[in-house]
């Protein structure tokens, strides 16, 4: 939740030894910066920059879906933050949840306290955009998260998983429907790797459900997918998606989203146990504490990426509402890191005594993978599709990747992916409490995970008998713990007849219930 923001006059502040940079987000364009300002040169002052982020680690965004369909681990799309800035000069990283700014004592307020900066770079990234409808945003799934990705892989396995055990046509079908909502690039990408998972999973895991069961279905507002792409990519997209055995509803609007699929605005309803939000992403809600927000919640920012009326304050990356040539710069990776790096060397040149320049773009292109060895890629007038735009992707990506540790697990995981034609990663690893929505911090309604649910529970599911107590799980599951046919954890056969009898067994039980294993098992 964010904080009223401080309008007034900055205060006088007594001079510091050092200058000091507040960098907010680990994300392409935090990082960016944060490297930017620790790789000066000819520096006459100093500069100690400190990096804050909710989240101890780095997520290399493009790779999430592959997390998702279980073609990468989630250690090859995300690396920690301190081996990142580990050497870099002056700077320090802090685990904190940024609740808002208070420009006028020039502060960065946290649940952990509040940091002072005599410049601040504001790198938030983006969340989901729902459009306001809550709805949808808890009971679909998304894909700009680590978490989210390793939540939506687990779901997806275990529809299959459900659907063994299923016998009514009607839910099965369910089950093994699989509704994309979005055809932007993130949509197009999932889909096409979802694709392949869960025809591979049939081809290789389960015998007793048929080839034609599974769909993948792609649900896109407008008349054609990758809209920021030129025709033939985006008609190549569409055959490629078509080839793979996706369904495409094109011009097709979502109105109502339930835990029985969803509803479109034209009245048909798919019926769909997993629901994927791709339609889009909008600003971090941090960007509300600004004065003035555009399009999709973005901060208002001038050619040189600061602040009206707060110069010392710099916008960047998603959070941003970049003036370009014609419009707004998309909300890429590469604007983000362009744009990092733009704010740190502005941070630089102010703390000299000297002026800043105005940002300028450079267009890198854009890319989609289709599967394995296919993409499309348009840099400036160039497109490539099939192998060369797959390769294409391939190296811009691997460049983009802030460590080769990454970089070399992303590889092997591709390598093998490709040799070996099998998915490394169908684990499915549940958290010993339910998810929350990343961007609301809402829990996720039961309704969610019905599907799976439904089956009857295994007994590795239920809790072990340390942590089956009615604190935690309730009586109910600390009696079906202890009902379980587990060796040498059964009462033993006593011959105490009478009230010794009843004794020892509420005794027995109420160890059960308080977790006691040593107890129970005397």
């Amino acid at each position: 939740m964010t904080t009223a923001v401080e309008m007034s006059a900055p205060a006088t502040r007594p001079p510091q030894s050092a200058v000091r940079v507040v960098v907010v987000g680990a994300g392409f364009a935090g990082l960016a910066a944060v490297k930017a300002l620790a790789g000066r040169h000819g520096q006459s002052s100093r500069v100690d920059v400190t990096l804050v982020d909710q989240h101890n680690y780095h997520v290399f965004t493009p790779f999430l879906y592959q997390v998702a369909t279980a073609l990468l681990e989630p250690t090859g799309a995300a690396h920690p933050v301190r081996p990142l800035i580990r050497g870099l000069r002056d700077v320090e990283f802090r685990l904190a949840q940024v609740s808002g700014f208070n420009f006028r004592l020039h502060r960065v307020e946290s649940d952990h306290g509040s940091i002072d900066y005599d410049y601040l770079i504001v790198a938030t990234g983006a969340v989901n955009d729902y459009f306001q409808n809550a709805d949808i945003a808890t009971k679909t799934f998304s894909l700009n998260q680590l978490d989210a990705a390793q939540e939506l892989r687990n779901h997806i396995l275990s529809c299959f998983e459900a659907a063994v055990w299923v016998t009514d046509s009607v839910e099965r079908s369910r089950l093994l429907t699989f509704a994309v909502v979005g055809g932007g690039p993130t949509g197009v990408e999932f889909s096409a790797a979802l694709s392949v998972l869960v025809h591979e999973l049939v081809a290789r895991d389960f015998a007793v459900i048929s080839g034609a069961e599974p769909r993948v279905v792609l649900v896109e507002g407008s008349t054609a997918l990758l809209t920021s792409f030129a025709p033939d990519l985006q008609d190549k997209a569409h055959r490629a998606l078509r080839a793979r055995g996706v369904q495409i509803e094109s011009t097709a609007l979502v109105a109502e989203v339930d835990k029985d699929g969803l509803v479109l605005k034209d009245g048909r309803r798919l019926a769909s146990a997993t629901v994927v939000w791709a339609a889009g992403v909008r600003a971090n809600p941090l960007a509300d504490c600004f004065p003035a927000t555009g399009t999709r919640g973005r901060v208002m920012v001038g050619a040189t990426l600061q602040v009206e009326r707060h110069p010392e304050v710099f916008v960047v990356g998603d959070s941003a509402e970049i003036p370009g040539r014609s419009g707004a710069l998309p909300m890429l990776a590469q604007v983000a890191i362009q744009s990092g790096r733009h704010a740190a060397r502005s941070v630089l040149a102010l703390s000299s005594g000297g002026t800043v320049s105005t940002f300028h773009y450079r267009d890198l292109g854009t890319m989609a993978v289709l599967g394995r060895g296919d993409a499309v890629a348009q840099i400036g007038r160039v497109h490539l599709t099939g192998l060369s735009g797959w390769l294409a992707w391939l190296a811009v990506h691997l460049a983009r990747a802030n460590s080769w540790q990454t970089k070399a697990t992303v590889m092997f995981d591709w390598v093998s992916g490709l040799v070996f034609t099998d998915r490394p990663v169908r684990l499915i690893t549940r958290p010993t409490v339910e998810p929350t929505s990343s961007e609301t911090g809402a829990r996720r309604p039961d309704t969610r995970a019905e599907p799976v649910r439904s089956v009857a529970f295994a007994k590795a599911d239920l809790p072990s008998v340390n942590v089956a107590n009615t604190h935690r799980w309730g009586r109910v599951a600390a009696l079906a713990w202890w009902s379980q046919d587990y060796p040498g954890l059964r009462p033993k056969p006593t011959r105490q007849k009478g009230i010794a009898a009843l004794r020892g067994r509420a005794l027995r039980l109420r160890h059960v219930l308080t977790g006691d294993k040593s107890s129970a098992e005397d």
